[in-house]
């Protein structure tokens, strides 16, 4: 070649690639950048779901932990009477004669007190498939009904917003045979009004 572009003496240039150092001191700066990021939000979230450090245990759930009072059972045990303060009118919608002054003396004899005995009205009369229906006034729901209800097994229980007083309907119906046996009244009334211990506060672990 001549010219310019003539080489001269025994030495040739190299040919070397540009240096990229500075590119990769970028990338390794990059790197622990987002690696520390990564590594922050982590710790975050794990923040979050156990709880949040200290100050968030001091304010956060351990906030709400502490004595919580429960319903106490015993109360709808106490509002229930006793067999000797529910009088039962004791009423015969079978065609078997004589039923309801038979059951009427055998509550009798549990404790009850009897009202008035004799046959169904015609609105109940050979009408009564079940055992017997227990009728009474609202306010007998949850009190004297559940009470006479221990003492046949499969009676329906109604009640009648328009009647007044506290006396009770035991409606024979013409699938009955007799009174639940007294053994196994007993139990369901011992049961029913028996007090259940009362938890006066229950502690939430924190």
């Amino acid at each position: 070649m001549g010219g310019q572009y003539r080489i001269r003496g025994d030495k040739y240039p190299r040919m070397r690639r540009p240096r990229r150092r500075g590119r990769l001191v970028l990338l390794a700066v990059a790197s622990v950048t987002a690696l520390g990021v990564l590594g922050w939000g982590t710790l975050q979230l794990i923040d979050v779901f156990t709880g949040g450090g200290k100050e968030a245990s001091a304010t956060g759930p351990k906030a709400d932990c502490g004595t919580r009072a429960t319903p106490s059972a015993s109360a709808s045990a106490a509002a229930l009477p006793e067999p000797g303060r529910i009088t039962v009118n004791v009423l015969n919608a079978t065609p078997v004669s004589g039923l309801a002054k038979k059951t009427a003396e055998e509550l009798k004899k549990r404790g009850f007190k009897i009202g008035s005995v004799g046959n169904a009205t015609k609105e109940y009369d050979k009408k009564v498939k079940v055992t017997g229906i227990l009728l009474g006034p609202s306010s007998a729901l949850h009190t004297s009904l559940p009470v006479l209800a221990t003492q046949l097994t499969g009676a329906e229980r109604r009640t009648d917003a328009a009647r007044k007083g506290t006396e009770v309907d035991l409606i024979l119906g013409t699938a009955f045979k007799k009174l639940t046996p007294k053994a196994d009244a007993d139990k369901a009334l011992a049961a029913l009004t028996e007090p259940k211990p009362t938890p006066a506060a229950s502690k939430k672990s924190c």
